[in-house]
């Protein structure tokens, strides 16, 4: 099982430079954790992608319940509390909080392409890259 921030679960669902590696990452290890956010999060990518004419309505709403099927088996809740203590630690987004509780509460790295929060945590974090390249 692998801990995955929405950025990674966007570039498997939506084609960019980053598609290739995610699909390589699926193919490597299918079980694939987060946290309920990445739902919310990944539904603003759509809808940003729909604003901007990248994906039609329709394929936004295919994507979003492909990506509640594949998630829904691994997704883990963390306490509010919990996150908050977690960005106070690291001064870093709520946001963020949430997905390196849940990295921290599997014993596991959070996989994200956020330069900003590898560089606030990088022990609990890795790239997309190194996680193949591991």
């Amino acid at each position: 099982m692998i801990v995955v921030d929405t950025n990674i679960i966007a570039s498997l669902f939506l084609d960019g430079r980053l598609t290739a590696s995610a699909k390589a990452l699926l193919k490597r290890d299918p079980d694939w954790c987060t946290e309920p956010l990445a739902l919310i999060e990944f539904g603003n990518v759509l809808a940003t992608y729909e604003r901007a004419g990248l994906a039609s309505r329709a394929d936004a709403k295919r994507y979003m319940s492909a990506a509640e099927a594949f998630l829904a088996p691994n997704l883990q809740a963390v306490a509010r509390g919990d996150a908050l203590d977690t960005a106070f630690g690291f001064r870093i987004t709520i946001y963020d909080a949430h997905f390196l509780a849940v990295a921290g509460a599997k014993g596991q790295r959070l996989i994200t392409e956020d330069v900003k929060l590898r560089t606030a945590a990088p022990r609990l974090t890795r790239s997309l890259d190194k996680a193949l390249n591991a």
